[in-house]
């Protein structure tokens, strides 16, 4: 309990240090309850009104909502978190690193009129809340996290990758290869990879009946597979090798018990189809 006090009070500390919210002279509060209920609903995977409604010294949640939204610039505060995870990480990080990507996609169960700004992913059937990017780098079974991207309307998997390369180019550390999940598998995507000569591992989509039909038969083994791009009226086309390691269920090796899984991937690592899913 004492670490968590602690790391807390760090935080608190820190923010306090770096953002001035401003307060007028008559608010009952000050920035270091916003601060606590900010962070403490993180760290509890709750939202800020169940965290203040369940304790007692805790401010209205109202209260600290009206600040939030008020006070805080979502982009300001984005660059701000992004450059105070960076500034005392890197010195951490060896002379290599892997680094991966992910989206996380909550989906949103509200009023369909009231979307406005929501993400939209590919794959969702609607628009998403909560949609957070992150770029971390895996060092001994450790997360070191280097970005964190809010997604809002309008932004894509391919806009959001392009900035986390851009944080990898301006890194003083080799990249040895970037892991992505499959929200960014699409054709931007990989073409941004091969671009910056990024050794890569996505987890592919069954889009296509190509693909799908690839991955319902055979064993384990290597293809050659492309996507279709456009942009701006333009179309492109990325090739790449897909790894297709198949497995067995319930002890039945047969094409009635297996299961196979694609990775869209380049690595001068990866030998076999198990490698790829393996790393």
């Amino acid at each position: 309990m004492k670490s968590e006090d602690q790391l807390l009070n760090f935080l608190v500390n820190r923010l306090d240090e770096e953002v001035s919210l401003n307060l007028a002279n008559n608010v009952e509060i000050d920035a270091e309850d916003i601060y606590e209920a900010l962070f403490g609903a993180t760290a509890d995977g709750t939202s800020i009104s169940t965290l203040c409604n369940s304790s007692e010294d805790s401010p209205s949640a109202n209260t600290i909502l009206y600040h939030l939204q008020t006070k805080f610039e979502p982009e300001r505060l984005e660059r701000l978190a992004n450059t105070l995870l960076r500034r005392d990480i890197v010195e951490l990080l060896p002379e290599q690193v892997e680094v991966c990507a992910d989206l996380h996609l909550r989906p949103y169960y509200g009023d369909e009129d009231d979307t406005d700004g929501l993400y939209h992913s590919e794959e969702s059937v609607g628009p998403l809340r909560s949609t957070l990017a992150t770029l971390y780098a895996r060092v001994r079974n450790k997360r070191y996290t280097l970005a964190v991207r809010r997604l809002d309307d309008g932004d894509t998997a391919s806009s959001v990758l392009a900035e986390f390369l851009g944080v990898l180019d301006g890194l003083d550390t080799e990249v040895r290869a970037v892991y992505l999940d499959r929200g960014f598998y699409d054709s931007k995507c990989l073409t941004l990879l091969q671009t910056h000569n990024y050794a890569y591992v996505v987890s592919i989509i069954r889009w296509g009946e190509a693909i799908q039909q690839e991955l319902s038969e055979g064993w384990s083994r290597v293809i050659q597979h492309d996507l279709t791009g456009k942009l701006d009226g333009h179309s492109w086309t990325v090739e790449f090798p897909v790894n297709i390691d198949c497995t067995y269920l319930n002890g039945k090796y047969d094409d009635h018990g297996a299961a196979r899984h694609g990775y869209a991937a380049d690595a001068p690592f990866i030998d076999t189809p198990r490698d790829a899913r393996e790393h």
